[in-house]
């Protein structure tokens, strides 16, 4: 009897499981302490799909800015601008959903990606962080990677990096909205003085794709 209502607990939670993190994200969110190094992972994500595209395109990362207030700059020579500029919102939400299908497929695969996120960590350390507060900043995050790895149930890295996932989406669904604010300067308000494509359309571009994927996940996730 005991076993059933074991069975039936577990199940439910995987059931709903996308949804409990994804609330958490939401709450967490709004806690101003707890929610900086979310905050720091999320620009990070946001300039390296910058520098990313840049260097797709044929251009270089001159320098990653991290900022302590959770606000980021890429700052990169050639490359296409229009593709550079793009990307950070579009990347990050593509790294949120990617974060989140990898630690949902396999727990040796979490473990995988988490290596993966220190070295490309490492790398911006040694490449493109010019500026101490950077360096600290990405540091933090190599070492969140390096505690989270060396985890002994492999079940909670999995879980904290499907956490990681949504919160990522999340802002990439959120933050375009911030360029609303009249001073004409951001990805969106770059877009709009290359292409003369009103800089409302873009943000609503980007809202889109990062509500698409999360509706990805969730029917990813009923179909399991």
């Amino acid at each position: 009897m005991a076993s059933t209502s074991q069975n039936r607990s577990a199940s439910f939670w995987q059931k709903y499981q996308l949804y409990f993190l994804l609330l958490a994200a939401i709450i967490i969110r709004q806690i101003p302490i707890v929610s900086i190094p979310l905050n720091w992972l999320e620009s990070y994500f946001h300039e390296i799909s910058h520098g990313i595209a840049a260097l797709l395109t044929g251009g270089e990362i001159m320098r990653i800015q991290l900022f302590a207030n959770g606000a980021g700059l890429c700052t990169t020579r050639g490359g296409l601008s229009f593709i550079i500029s793009f990307f950070g919102y579009a990347g990050a939400t593509f790294w949120g959903w990617l974060l989140f299908k990898l630690a949902n497929s396999h727990q040796r695969t979490a473990q995988i990606v988490s290596g993966f996120m220190i070295v490309l960590l490492l790398a911006s350390i040694i490449f493109w962080a010019r500026d101490f507060l950077t360096i600290i900043i990405i540091s933090s995050l190599a070492v969140m990677f390096v505690f989270l790895i060396k985890m002994r149930r492999l079940y909670y890295l999995q879980l904290l990096l499907k956490f990681f996932g949504l919160s990522i989406l999340l802002n990439s669904l959120f933050s375009p909205t911030y360029l609303f604010d009249g001073r004409d300067l951001g990805d969106g308000a770059a877009l709009a003085s290359m292409t003369m494509v009103p800089e409302l359309v873009w943000v609503l571009l980007w809202c889109v794709l990062a509500v698409a994927a999360l509706y990805s996940l969730i029917k990813t996730n009923k179909n399991k």
